[in-house]
Order: C-alpha cells, then sequence, then structure tokens
C-alpha cells in the first residue's frame, strides 16, 4: 500500500493532528485514484475524496482503544422526549 502514509495512531504519533491526517488522506487518495494532482474537471472529485477519507480516519483514531491508555470519552447520548 502507501508506505508515506505513517501511523497516526497512539503510541507511534502521541496526538495526530490535523495535517497529519489530512496529508495521509491525500496519499491514500493519490495512490487509489493514479493522479498525484487531478486535471481541473477531475478535481472536485479529488478534493471530496480526500476530505471524506480525513473525516474517516479521525472518526477512526477518536474510536480506537490503545492498550494502556484510558478509552476516548464518547458523547453523551440524548434520550428522546
Amino acid at each position: 500500500m502507501c508506505r508515506s502514509i505513517k501511523t497516526l495512531r497512539p503510541p507511534a504519533t502521541p496526538e495526530a493532528t490535523d495535517d497529519d491526517i489530512t496529508a495521509a488522506a491525500l496519499q491514500y487518495v493519490r495512490k487509489v485514484s493514479g493522479f498525484r494532482a487531478p486535471a481541473a474537471h477531475n478535481r472536485d472529485a479529488f478534493d471530496e475524496a480526500v476530505d471524506a477519507v480525513a473525516e474517516a480516519t479521525r472518526r477512526l483514531l477518536d474510536s480506537i482503544e490503545v492498550r494502556g491508555r484510558p478509552a476516548p470519552a464518547q458523547p453523551a447520548q440524548r434520550s428522546g422526549t
């Protein structure tokens, strides 16, 4: 796969920044699409894919539990009235 994408979960990276996550998403989309920089007519699709992969990566990193570290705080569930 993409060897230039670094591991972003602790302890490999204590706290992944938004820049780290976006860079990893960009590398993934480049690899999958085969484009380093897309043509103008593909730019929107390319950028949307980078955003979607970055969002999924953030959710993953926020959700996984790493042994020896406290579990991430879960947002409180609201009950319906």
